[in-house]
């Protein structure tokens, strides 16, 4: 096995040779990328079923499609976002033009998760090819056959000097956190995200971390309840719910609530029938530890619909549960999972307060057809990112950044802010040699009233 020290040192030289400051070349790498992808199709997907029980509709859409688009926006829109950036440049400083020019990082690593283990190893791998860096992958051990796939399709796309893949587990992770790089980028939890940031600090590595939390989903009764109770069990029961942005909470206003409950319990048979085990739409938890952590959840709790399980196929019935303590640990942790907390409200800031009551959520969703109660929330609470009456699509728009405040992450990206991410802002003052006006230059006598002059 080659020692990570001399695959860093591999990137080191090849970037070196300026190879990928070229933007053709950077869309060559890009489009190489595509291709790959599209010739592995089949082989992804089934890894992705054989980790997660993903379907082939889902994993296509939240895992293929997905890069495709990030793929196709980045060499559509990198001469853009790569042009140098011209800002005004004040009087006194005449004559002279000022501009901020993107430039590579360097080498980077990147970290990914179990949950969508091919599309967050490969869209900030995106991101990095279109800013122009050599770039180190690290796929999830946990997703063991996704990792595999991950590494054949790396390998088959890039010269090992320019994109490499390192396979393992924690001691391979602790591994590379001990060298030096230009930026890491991190998604997982927030324990790790800890981990990673301390020994970035070690040498001052610039960090993006894509964390998680307790996303709170809000509805109030003047929405359309069939319509937000189909949206909302899509978007917690997708990928059974191993979502970082999936609504963890459910806060309803208590007027709502029965028919609320009712509509999800009728969209949970609408889209994976009476029996969800035998649905081929709907996936597996990753693992043994990950199921036991979820059954805890449910221990102490009024079951509204579902809880239904089977541990040797790692099944997990879609489930609703109504009003937990907030001691409790559903609602003290992320759940990441296929429960739902269900609780209630009368006024609006009872809502408010609720989540104000928790770390700064990764998500947001809002359902109401009441513009005051839309801006008291979106224009009330801090976010990472959301969905007015909708969930998880936000994660769609390659224009919108993507990314936590607070313990929910640090750093955003996905199209242009996934460029600048693994960018350089670079500032320039760009001054003619003549006229060499003398106001900056010793003696200062008399000087300072000109001085004055120019600054307000």
């Amino acid at each position: 096995m080659i020692e990570i020290s001399e695959i860093l040192r591999g990137h080191r030289e090849f970037f070196a040779t300026a190879t990928t400051r070229d933007l053709d070349w950077r869309r060559q790498q890009l489009r190489a990328l595509k291709a790959v992808i599209k010739a592995k199709e089949a082989k992804i997907m089934a890894a992705l079923h054989a980790d997660l029980g993903k379907g082939d509709f889902e994993a296509y859409t939240s895992e293929i499609g997905f890069l495709y688009e990030e793929i196709s926006h980045a060499i559509r829109e990198l001469d853009e976002w790569a042009a140098p950036r011209h800002v005004p440049t004040p009087i006194f400083l005449a004559p002279a033009r000022s501009y901020v020019r993107p430039e590579p990082l360097g080498v980077v690593l990147v970290m990914a998760p179990w949950n969508y283990p091919f599309q967050l190893a490969l869209a900030p791998l995106v991101a990095a090819i279109a800013a122009g860096n050599c770039v180190v992958v690290k796929p999830s051990e946990i997703s063991a056959k996704t990792a595999d796939v991950v590494a054949e399709v790396i390998r088959e796309a890039f010269t090992p000097s320019f994109v490499s893949v390192v396979l393992g587990g924690v001691e391979a992770s602790t591994e590379l956190l001990k060298q030096r790089f230009d930026h890491i980028f991190f998604t997982g939890g927030a324990a790790v995200g800890r981990v990673v940031l301390r020994a970035a600090a070690e040498h001052l590595t610039p960090v993006t971390l894509e964390l998680g939390g307790k996303s709170p989903c809000v509805v109030d009764a003047t929405t359309d309840l069939k319509v937000a109770a189909r949206r909302i069990v899509w978007g917690k029961f997708f990928n059974a719910g191993q979502t970082c942005v999936a609504p963890d909470y459910l806060l309803v206003e208590a007027r709502a609530a029965e028919a609320l409950v009712r509509h999800m319990r009728a969209a949970v048979r609408d889209f994976f029938g009476e029996d969800p085990s035998a649905s081929p739409d709907y996936g597996r938890i990753i693992n043994d530890r990950h199921f036991a952590r979820l059954e805890g959840f449910l221990d102490n709790t009024k079951i509204l619909h579902g809880g239904e399980r089977k541990r040797d196929s790692l099944y997990f019935a879609p489930t609703l549960i109504d009003a937990p303590d907030n001691k409790s640990p559903a609602m003290l942790e992320e759940i990441f999972g296929p429960i739902l907390p269900i609780k209630t409200w009368t006024h609006a800031a009872e809502a408010k307060a609720e989540i104000e009551s928790r770390s700064r959520p990764l998500a947001f969703y809002c359902f109401t057809r009441d513009d005051d109660m839309r801006d008291f929330f979106m224009e009330g609470i801090s976010f990472g990112g959301g969905c007015i009456n909708n969930t998880l699509v936000h994660l769609a728009n390659p224009h919108l950044p993507f990314g936590g405040v607070g313990e929910s992450g640090m750093g955003r990206y996905h199209g242009r802010d996934g460029f600048m991410a693994f960018s350089h802002q670079k500032s320039i003052v760009d001054s003619a040699l003549r006229p060499d006006i003398p106001l900056k230059y010793p003696p200062y006598k008399g000087r300072l009233k000109w001085i004055r002059a120019f600054v307000r």
